[in-house]
């Protein structure tokens, strides 16, 4: 069960040259214009923006394939929910005590899609990113709120080693499945019951070893003298160059597009 997100995959792409800054900001603004868009028009328009960028940063279609397995039960649950509960004006069958509507059919398909083309468009960041480059960009971007006290270095800090971690929990999870296999535990049983009891002796042995794992780092890092982002120098300072404006001219134009989907193109 391994999960891709939080990996970083070496490359020298144009999302992989540029600052870390640029790639956060594009991130945001990819997920608001994502959510800003509502028809099909502005989502294939999205997903042919979205599908350059992936070619543009050289990353396997696989990558991509794995992050969208890890929000399969995320995208199964928005379909039921919005199957069962949207109400519309055209009835297309009656599934028990619950009327099927066109327009629930609809907005459920453009739930997934949009959900597909979030993760599609995040993934790049981390794929792109190292988690040190990453803590980087997001202290920049934070470093003005430390006029009212924010804690920016430790946020950013916390937050790229959380995704660090994501892969490696994964691997340890996998790990420990295997093990409690080979001792007898049934994770296929049609019994829910049992099936649930054996995901608990998962549990135990998974938050056993992040709390140690923990304890690690923390040793580790005291003993490196860390003191958080008081008086730290960087190897790598950053700034902005080339890549960064093709990727904000690229977002410009991804920006203009949703702006003629939204006014130009709402009679299609």
């Amino acid at each position: 069960m391994k999960i891709s997100i939080g990996q970083y995959v070496p490359g020298n792409s144009v999302f992989h040259r540029a600052d870390p800054r640029t790639k956060i900001l594009w991130t945001i603004a990819m997920m608001v214009l994502l959510l800003i868009i509502n028809s099909f028009v502005g989502y294939a328009i999205a997903a042919v923006f979205v599908i350059v960028a992936l070619i543009i940063s050289r990353i396997n279609i696989g990558l991509i394939l794995k992050s969208l397995k890890t929000v399969t039960f995320l995208i199964v649950f928005t379909m039921i929910l919005n199957l069962l509960f949207y109400k519309g004006e055209t009835v297309l069958f009656t599934l028990w005590k619950f009327d099927i509507y066109l327009e629930g059919v609809m907005f459920s398909l453009k739930m997934i899609i949009r959900i597909i083309l979030l993760i599609s468009a995040t993934s790049l960041l981390t794929f792109t990113t190292t988690s040190v480059m990453l803590t980087d960009g997001l202290e920049r971007l934070l470093k003005p709120l430390t006029v009212f006290g924010f804690p920016a270095h430790d946020v950013s800090m916390m937050m790229s080693i959380a995704l660090r971690f994501i892969p490696t929990f994964s691997e340890e999870t996998d790990r420990i499945i295997k093990a409690q296999s080979s001792r007898g535990a049934d994770f296929d049983s049609p019994n829910l019951y049992e099936k649930i009891k054996s995901f608990v002796s998962i549990l135990i042995p998974l938050f056993i070893g992040a709390f140690r794992r923990a304890e690690e780092l923390a040793t580790a890092m005291e003993a490196k003298c860390y003191r958080g982002g008081e008086g730290r120098t960087r190897l790598r300072v950053l700034k902005f160059s080339s890549a960064d404006v093709v990727i904000l001219i690229y977002s410009i134009i991804f920006l203009i597009f949703v702006i003629f989907e939204k006014i130009g193109w709402q009679w299609l």
